[in-house]
């Protein structure tokens, strides 16, 4: 889908990403963390814009969705990606997710292959739970890229580049100072501080482990 996708069913993306904010975004932070609400919004924020992006010429973007047959307007599962500029096989996965309910069925496997059909030379950075998942899809390891592993379906990256948002604005906008704000009432400034530690002491870690799950393509 290289147009933007109807609002129904874009919001039910946008809230599929929302829900799967620990396996998606880098940040890789989890319910318990205080911060968790934050995140969401920006998440759901970066993925409303890119498929705000679809159809213009500013990003190239596209979008797979898995539907529910008996339900068309029901998202199952969907996959967000950036086809290549100057590597016309090539793309990046940014995030792919498939409703609780309905894993293993073949919906994320089939949602890959229908991208890799298109655009044969993808890579992708996943979190570490989804790496042995991605291998038995036939995906080589190529390296870490911070708290996240970088896989690809050909064992050496594509030659093309990816324009991607920059989503560092999205944590300055007034919608996420008004959420920071409410937090920190909520939480207390303590809690607060306490939380944005354990952040960086995850990402930490995440960090050693994607390297260390790399390190076998380096020798």
């Amino acid at each position: 889908m290289g147009q933007p996708a109807p609002e129904p069913l874009a919001s039910q993306v946008q809230q599929l990403a929302i829900d799967h904010l620990t396996l998606l975004s880098a940040s890789a932070l989890q319910p318990s963390n205080p911060l968790y609400p934050l995140y969401q919004y920006g998440l759901g924020l970066e993925v409303h814009r890119y498929l705000q992006a679809m159809g213009g010429e500013a990003l190239a973007v596209e979008l797979l969705l898995a539907v529910n047959d008996a339900n068309p307007e029901q998202v199952l599962g969907f996959a967000l990606y950036l086809p290549a500029r100057g590597a016309p096989e090539a793309c990046a996965l940014l995030y792919l997710a498939v409703l609780p309910t309905h894993r293993d069925q073949g919906i994320g496997r089939a949602l890959l292959s229908d991208m890799t059909t298109r655009y044969p030379h993808a890579e992708a950075a996943c979190a570490l739970p989804c790496v042995d998942w991605f291998q038995a899809q036939g995906w080589h390891l190529l390296g870490a890229l911070g708290p996240q592993v970088l896989l690809g379906t050909r064992p050496q990256r594509s030659a093309g580049w990816f324009e991607r948002l920059d989503v560092a604005p999205i944590f300055r906008t007034l919608e996420v100072q008004q959420i920071h704000a409410y937090l920190l009432k909520q939480h207390g400034r303590k809690a607060m501080l306490e939380a944005e530690k354990q952040r960086d002491y995850r990402l930490d870690q995440l960090e050693r482990q994607a390297a260390l799950r790399a390190r076998p393509i380096l020798h």
